[in-house]
């Protein structure tokens, strides 16, 4: 079953926003977001309630950039990583646009945006936004333990990304196309590891990437950058390694959005995971850099671990997923 869908009238980037959290903000990439928050409360009284302040935040600013009403959207495509997306949720409320709630984990900004640019190649929209947040605190408190209590992690374990970023979709003339796009397929190797999603993930980005560019046809040297969601650091290792085994090498040409976002004395870990951490860099870095020449062909991949605290008490594997999406600017 074929995974790659290549679009006759490629879908435009009309406009895009990005809010950083402040340990972001101390990263190499800050010069390339919207806004950073100095604190995760972000004056508000819980760390939900922030989270929820910054995604409405960027939705608002990246409509803005895209100089679009939002009764001029036909489709919200949103999601986070709290129980029932509630981030999400409660900002499609206070939108008012019709809604579709996604969940692929951290891969789910680049699920939006293959839905995204589906529904407007299909004829079914004109413009469609996309949005994604994640917040350490919140998901720490989640799906790991209390964040007060400060447990001790694994090197393999990584930091949740703080933020949140929005892309308005639309056809016609932009700069940022999207030429084609790779649905992933959701698959388990039996990794149980919770505290190791890089290492489960790694082979889901394989199996991605060599669908790419098998039913493409495009050689290996196409894109100048290719970036993975959150491997992280191990994950990386992993699936370079992976690559390797079949003769493949990309290279420089070959990174990480987790091991983008932080520096390596920043205390992350392995490095940065979350929903936000492949929608900062591609939104924020990636866009930038297309906008301004520097890079023309971008594909990323988008990487989701599709766990629960349930699943994981219960000593079930982690099935993954891994999206695909190509930006080009000319």
């Amino acid at each position: 079953m074929r995974q790659t869908r290549e679009f006759a009238n490629p879908p435009v980037v009309l406009g895009y926003a990005t809010i950083a959290g402040p340990k972001e903000g101390e990263g190499p990439l800050a010069t390339y977001f919207d806004k950073i928050i100095n604190n995760l409360y972000y004056y508000e009284d819980t760390w939900e309630k922030a989270e929820q302040k910054m995604f409405l935040e960027v939705v608002e600013m990246a409509l803005q950039k895209a100089s679009v009403k939002k009764e001029e959207v036909d489709f919200f495509l949103a999601g986070d990583l709290l129980n029932q997306i509630i981030s999400a949720n409660f900002v499609a409320k206070s939108l008012g646009i019709p809604f579709f709630g996604l969940y692929n984990a951290c891969a789910t900004f680049y699920e939006g945006l293959i839905l995204g640019a589906m529904l407007i190649a299909g004829g079914f929209a004109k413009k469609v936004l996309v949005g994604v947040s994640s917040h350490y605190a919140t998901v720490e408190r989640q799906y790991r333990n209390p964040t007060e209590q400060g447990v001790q992690k694994t090197p393999t374990s990584q930091w949740t990304v703080t933020g949140a970023a929005a892309v308005v979709l639309g056809e016609g003339e932009g700069k940022i196309k999207i030429p084609r796009v790779t649905v992933g397929k959701a698959l388990d190797y039996g990794m149980f590891d919770p505290s190791d999603m890089g290492g489960a993930m790694a082979p889901a980005a394989f199996d991605t990437l060599l669908a790419h560019f098998k039913e493409t046809g495009l050689s290996y040297d196409y894109y100048d950058l290719m970036a993975t969601g959150d491997l992280a650091r191990f994950g990386w290792q992993i699936l370079v390694k992976l690559l390797q085994e079949r003769n493949i090498n990309f290279g420089q040409r070959l990174t990480d959005c987790g091991i983008m976002i932080y520096r390596p004395d920043q205390q992350v870990n392995a490095g940065g995971s979350g929903t936000a951490c492949s929608a900062l860099v591609t939104a924020g870095y990636v866009f930038n850099e297309l906008s301004q020449g520097k890079i023309h062909k971008f594909l990323g991949i988008g990487t989701g671990a599709l766990l629960s605290q349930v699943t994981s008490q219960q000593g079930m594997s982690i099935p993954v997923i891994a999206h695909a999406v190509a930006f080009e600017c000319y």
